[in-house]
């Protein structure tokens, strides 16, 4: 018997490495060398590193000197806040793992601002936040949500935090290569990416500082990056990121076929199930997620379902605990732990077919009528 091939739809977890970064990345790795050692070899391995960094620097407009290598996003996000030296965070309730274990932990003051219905912070709080009182702040937002894909308006945030004198990070782990991303443009002050998101390899991501915000290290070593990050840097991770990020241009062309596929899925759903909904999709959004709620199905009956009929998507986000769980983002906005409890992300990427939009169409759709039978 003739296994059926497995579809995967949860590219906003992590993307298949591209064959072009795994070319370069085996290059590399047949080489020795640490950028640290003044020999040829180890000129080499810094030379590589150095022009993955312009090429990073050159396709979000920014200098090369901003942009800091690091273990990936997460680490990024942590550098960003916590080396701030801030003592007040301002970030919203539907954040990103990373952001949300920050602010539990933050030694200082932490306000959260609450997303609307439509997963976008309310600006007017924002500012009253900021007014409250002459603390040091920074604001950290993403940019993508990681599970609707709203995009937050962030040259309005920027204005509002230059105004004030407030730090204002975002994370842009999931915009990268699925939105043009212009730093200098946007005017923010710090800006976390990462490789495997975009068909690079793990761990491996940057923060993209402006040069007049000096960060502190909280890892020390021999003095890398400038100083601000300790550690010998991961040459065939970052060498595979910058390939990566080399190939964004191609990446958008996809966007645009994959919001009609995205757009076909969500309206062939709703045809079948009109009490089916789709949070985020009246805000600005990425062009390959949709986040689907199914009334009276549990995500994590979903998902084993979907996993049944070899289609691989997720609930929520994927950088926790590995199970299933409620999405406090869908919470966040909706108030509701019925639709949080039963909500899904399907994500598309480079390598999804059309075919694969048709397979989930038919999965959700029977899952749906089983119910109701």
């Amino acid at each position: 018997m003739i296994k059926k091939q497995e579809i995967y739809l949860d590219y906003n977890a992590t993307a298949p490495i591209l064959p072009e970064v795994i070319e370069v990345m085996v290059e590399v790795m047949q080489q020795s060398g640490n950028p640290s050692s003044v020999h040829s070899r180890g000129r080499k391995a810094k030379s590589r590193m150095e022009k993955a960094r312009s090429i990073i620097a050159d396709n979000i407009n920014c200098r090369a000197q901003m942009v800091v290598f690091t273990s990936g996003g997460t680490e990024a996000n942590n550098m960003a806040i916590l080396g701030s030296e801030c003592n007040r965070l301002i970030t919203s309730n539907a954040e990103h793992d990373s952001i949300r274990s920050i602010a539990s932990s933050f030694e200082g003051t932490v306000d959260i601002i609450p997303v609307n219905s439509d997963g976008l912070i309310n600006l007017l709080e924002l500012e009253k936040l900021l007014n409250e009182n002459d603390e040091k702040s920074i604001i950290s937002i993403l940019y993508a949500n990681n599970e609707t894909g709203v995009l937050q308006d962030i040259k309005a945030i920027a204005k509002i935090a230059r105004s004030a004198g407030a730090l204002l990070h975002i994370d842009a782990i999931q915009a990268l290569s699925k939105v043009p991303i212009d730093f200098m443009l946007l005017g923010v002050d710090m800006m976390s990416i990462s490789s495997h998101k975009i068909g690079g390899p793990q761990g491996v991501g940057a923060l993209i500082v402006q040069e007049k915000f000096p960060i502190k290290s909280f890892i020390f070593g021999g003095g890398q990056e400038i100083g601000r990050r300790g550690g010998t840097e991961n040459i065939a991770g970052i060498v595979g990121f910058g390939r990566a990020v080399s190939m964004i241009k191609k990446s958008l062309k996809k966007m645009k076929i994959l919001e009609i596929w995205r757009n076909e899925i969500e309206e062939k759903i709703h045809k079948h199930a009109p009490q089916a909904s789709f949070p985020g999709n009246s805000s600005p959004r990425l062009s390959n997620v949709s986040t689907i709620y199914m009334p009276g199905v549990k995500s994590e009956t979903q998902v084993m379902n979907f996993d049944l009929d070899q289609i691989c998507i997720s609930s929520g986000s994927a950088c926790s605990s590995g199970k299933v769980k409620s999405s406090h983002v869908i919470d966040a906005m909706k108030g509701d732990k019925n639709i949080a409890t039963s909500t899904i992300r399907m994500s598309l990427g480079w390598n999804s077919e059309y075919a694969h939009a048709k397979a989930f169409v038919k999965s959700w759709k029977k899952q749906y009528d089983r119910k109701n039978s």
